[in-house]
């Protein structure tokens, strides 16, 4: 299984990967994983990636440009992956859906920050949200780490 996790903040995740079960699975090729630095698709000098929400509204999403260059470098390297939003909103992960994603060739997992990831991106680029309870993170890096360790 393929596994890459979009992110601001791949350090994070990366810690993962060499701890515990999963640490073992990426040692006997069962998984390859990988964590993807979001702002290396910025464009601008400084890499950002928060804006203003499309039609205004409070707060900052994370900015749809380079999250969707980041989207679709990923799902070059990983064709017949599964792209999922970690996010409040999302279907209720539990066992079972573990279970289900796991004879997956493989896995995106993008993580948002801020308010949340531009509605235009979730449409087109992203397969399903999912959500590891009723309760706010300030990223998705913990939900995705929660689903990468079931799965």
């Amino acid at each position: 299984m393929r596994v890459l996790v979009l992110t601001i903040f791949p350090e994070l995740v990366a810690a993962l990967w060499s701890h515990g079960m999963v640490r073992r699975a990426v040692e006997q090729r069962a998984v390859s994983a990988q964590a993807l630095n979001i702002r290396d698709f910025a464009p601008d000098r400084h890499h950002v990636t928060d804006d203003r929400p499309y039609g205004g509204g409070c707060g900052m999403v994370m900015k749809p440009e380079p999250l969707a260059a980041a989207l679709r470098h990923a799902q070059e390297t990983a064709p017949g992956a599964r792209t999922i939003l970690m996010s409040p909103q999302g279907r209720r992960f539990d066992q079972a859906i573990a279970r289900e994603l796991s004879g997956l060739p493989g896995l995106i997992l993008v993580c948002g920050r801020y308010e949340g990831v531009d509605d235009r991106l979730i449409g087109g680029l992203i397969d399903e949200e999912l959500s590891i309870g009723d309760y706010v993170l300030t990223g998705g890096e913990l939900a995705a780490m929660t689903v990468v360790d079931a799965v």
